[in-house]
């Protein structure tokens, strides 16, 4: 039987392997996941398995809370040993992360080929730690699985073998489609904090380039606190995030929570008026939502929801106010859903990697 690793490490990485497991499950070949550890929180990691039916990890590596050079390195060390012992026939990666980039380091230096699925994207912003990840990840991988067109052209700019390009469509789409039903069903977060028919906004900070200057995230949080004297904010927070706040935001109409699941997560991203994050996978989510996102970030890798009005980039973090009250009533224009595929993704990578090895 054929074996592939994967390597996971963080929220974003949990659910889009939770589409690929499935169908190697389905499909009879096996799975090694490695979880670096680089979430250790139960509401950021452990609760991902348990409510997406993921395997549970093979390996648990319990690397966190370091410097990216020190916690990439450790993350390098232990990879390989699990390589090492596991000899599989291919490595699978998943975004930007360094774990990301561990992984892909630690299966090239042993020969092995390497999968990156969300292959292709680009800030161009090389100060970002996630740039520098998925560029050099990209510039490893036997197999690039492109999400978008915009992908596949960011890559054949970088003289890539055309043949290791595979636009295959996004598999974060594929989870939003599976999973929202479940979500219905299981989750009572709406009650759990409170939520009738207030229109909310929904908001998510955590990147390093905004975490990181405490100017930075106190404009981000006396914007938020501002909107929230008229709407609604419901801010479920990072820990790292809440650790670098200078003080307590939280009021009775800015609701901070705990971090929660994804099936928490797609709920509030169906009821809520619109979003407002940092976060990569979020804009798209909100997008397969259909809700208007307002990101606080000078650029983004998906430029493509940015060129056709369904993302609005807040630089500078004044802008926000002025684009809530733009965005407020605008109708969603939901009819150009196939930026990202048509929601089978997962199946398309693993007919590829069936095939390939």
């Amino acid at each position: 039987m054929k074996k592939i690793v994967t390597i996971l490490g963080a929220r974003p990485q949990f659910i889009k392997a939770a589409t690929l497991s499935r169908v190697f499950h389905e499909r009879d070949l096996k799975e090694v996941i490695i979880h670096t550890g680089q979430h250790y929180d139960w509401n950021m990691s452990d609760i991902f398995f348990e409510q997406m039916a993921i395997p549970k990890p093979n390996y648990a590596l319990s690397i966190n809370s370091k410097h990216h050079g020190d916690m990439t390195g450790k993350m390098l060390e232990g990879i390989e040993k699990v390589l090492l012992d596991e000899k599989p026939n291919a490595v699978l990666v998943y975004g930007d992360t360094n774990s990301t980039l561990a992984g892909a380091l630690a299966a090239a230096k042993l020969h092995i080929p390497i999968a990156h699925v969300e292959a292709g994207l680009r800030s161009f912003n090389r100060r970002m730690p996630e740039e520098i990840n998925r560029v050099l990840t990209d510039h490893m991988s036997t197999w690039l699985f492109a999400p978008t067109t915009t992908a596949v052209n960011n890559l054949s700019k970088e003289g890539i073998t055309q043949e290791s390009i595979l636009q295959v469509g996004d598999v974060m789409y594929d989870a939003v489609l599976f999973y929202q039903k479940m979500a219905q069903q299981q989750s009572d977060v709406l009650k759990r904090i409170g939520i009738n028919s207030e229109p909310f906004i929904l908001a998510t900070i955590h990147r390093a380039e905004n975490t990181n200057s405490q100017e930075k995230l106190r404009a981000i949080f006396s914007q938020l606190e501002i909107l929230a004297k008229e709407k609604l904010v419901i801010l479920p927070l990072h820990p790292r995030t809440k650790s670098l706040l200078d003080r307590d935001y939280s009021t009775d109409q800015f609701k901070i929570i705990d971090p929660i699941g994804y099936f928490d997560m797609i709920l509030l991203q169906k009821h809520c008026k619109l979003i407002i994050t940092d976060s990569g996978g979020v804009q798209k989510e909100a997008f397969f939502n259909n809700k208007f996102c307002i990101t606080v970030r000078e650029e983004t890798e998906w430029v493509e929801l940015v060129e056709h009005g369904f993302n609005f980039l807040a630089n500078p973090i004044s802008t926000i106010q002025t684009l809530v009250t733009q965005l407020w009533d605008r109708e969603f224009d939901s009819k150009k859903n196939n930026l990202y595929g048509i929601g089978k993704s997962a199946e398309k990578i693993v007919d590829i990697l069936e095939k390939n090895i």
